[in-house]
């Protein structure tokens, strides 16, 4: 029986805000859960929309974090298709588009990221993706399913986490791909260059094509149809689809004009939350993609656009939202699928955080550990196509203990063995 006395609301209708939902319900909640998502699909994770789903790998209902019959069942109330305009602080209530308006006692945005935009002539051209949503996933899965039937070319700016995986999936589909990438390698700014030259031959000898060191300028088309893309140097490449692949922004719009308190660009911006992730507003929590944490173990402040994250922030924030005490610092984790390569990436260690990068395996085979040190202190780690270390990996950066480099890189010697 739900209490309507109390009320906690969740603007955000993906994984960290599905997760938040369930967690209150499982912590004893008996309020009012209503959870305000802007698409009509019900909440999914996002991995698959750039692996096995877009791939052809995965069914479209596969991607759902529950079935749509477990909201009734568990008292949530869903507003899908619904966009909130507004948040009044002083009357602790938020506005929707349609006009409602929603009491709370206690409010939690998981509003995520949206992908940045190619600032170009031609982009209202059919035929230019991004990959963000669903219902982008369905159209470039079709797209890349018409491209490898006829021997078409995908044209894909940028050459992050996004690009590759969607270069893989487009290869599968037996399309022609090509990207842009304005580093000397793929990467380059989230591992460093130490190991984007092994994402450069991997995708090579699936027929990707780089173009190196440029940005696209322009889109060129006829009939409202993609046919070429331009680069800063003068080059032109011939393409049937153009997917920007080029990061994504914290969708802040709606905290900013609440008033929160916001990161600055150097952490990655979106709403600044304490470790508890609780806004400048002690009855607004914020996580996922849009939440820029103060890290007690790392010292920092982190935004991180991750699966994991939102897996583990949404549920951490309800937790706080019921005023159990809560100190998020779990370590950032990601992962990826290329073609035969898959990998797992724990911490945090972006280009001038580190100063060595320690290999344990066999590189050439693709099959190692990288890990990233700082004054021999292990500050990430990246095992690719060796499996079950990731907790030893994360054991490592938690002790923040001095590491013999040797025996970091030696097979032989346990990882376990190196925590103690």
């Amino acid at each position: 029986m739900v209490d309507a006395h109390r009320t906690f609301v969740i603007v955000g209708g993906g994984l960290a805000g599905a997760k938040a939902a369930e967690t209150l319900r499982a912590e004893g909640f008996t309020g009012r859960v209503i959870l305000i998502g802007d698409e009509r699909d019900h909440p999914y994770e996002r991995p698959p929309l750039s692996k096995g789903y877009l791939s052809g790998k995965e069914e479209r209902d596969s991607v759902f974090v529950h079935e749509p019959a477990w909201y009734a069942q568990a008292d949530v109330e869903l507003h899908l298709g619904q966009t909130v305009v507004a948040v009044d602080r002083d009357a602790k209530s938020v506005r929707l588009g349609d006009g409602t308006v929603l009491h709370y006692d206690k409010l939690l945005l998981a509003t995520g990221a949206e992908p940045r935009r190619l600032d170009i002539p031609g982009t209202e051209l059919a035929g230019v993706h991004h990959l963000r949503r669903l219902a982008h996933a369905d159209r470039l899965r079709r797209a890349l399913t018409a491209l490898g039937r006829d021997n078409g070319q995908l044209l894909i700016a940028g050459a992050g986490w996004i690009g590759l995986e969607v270069a893989s999936a487009a290869r599968g589909y037996g399309a022609e791909v090509m990207i842009v990438e304005p580093e000397a390698t793929p990467l380059q700014r989230v591992i460093g260059p130490e190991l984007g030259q092994m994402f450069t031959e991997l995708h090579r000898e699936h027929g990707v094509r780089f173009h190196f060191g440029a940005r696209l300028t322009e889109i060129t088309g006829q009939d409202g149809m993609v046919l070429a893309a331009r680069t800063d140097d003068g080059d032109e490449h011939p393409a049937h689809a153009v997917l920007a692949a080029i990061g994504a922004a914290p969708r802040t719009t709606l905290a900013e004009t609440a008033g929160l308190a916001m990161a600055d660009r150097e952490h990655g911006g979106g709403v600044a939350v304490d470790a508890s992730l609780r806004t400048s507003d002690p009855d607004i929590y914020a996580a996922g993609d849009v939440a820029a944490a103060h890290h007690p173990l790392l010292g920092s402040r982190l935004r991180v656009e991750h699966w994991a994250n939102a897996l583990n922030g949404g549920p951490a924030a309800a937790r706080a939202m019921l005023g159990k005490e809560v100190s998020y610092d779990r370590i950032p984790y990601f992962f990826s699928d290329q073609y035969d390569l898959g990998l797992e990436y724990s911490g945090w260690a972006p280009p001038g955080s580190y100063d060595a990068v320690v290999l344990r395996g066999d590189a050439g085979k693709r099959q190692f550990i990288a890990f990233w040190t700082k004054d021999r202190r292990v500050i990430a780690g990246m095992n690719v196509n060796v499996w079950d270390v990731t907790d030893p990996i994360q054991q490592l950066i938690r002790s923040g203990a001095p590491v013999d480099p040797d025996a970091l890189a030696d097979p032989s010697v346990p990882l376990t063995s190196l925590n103690s």
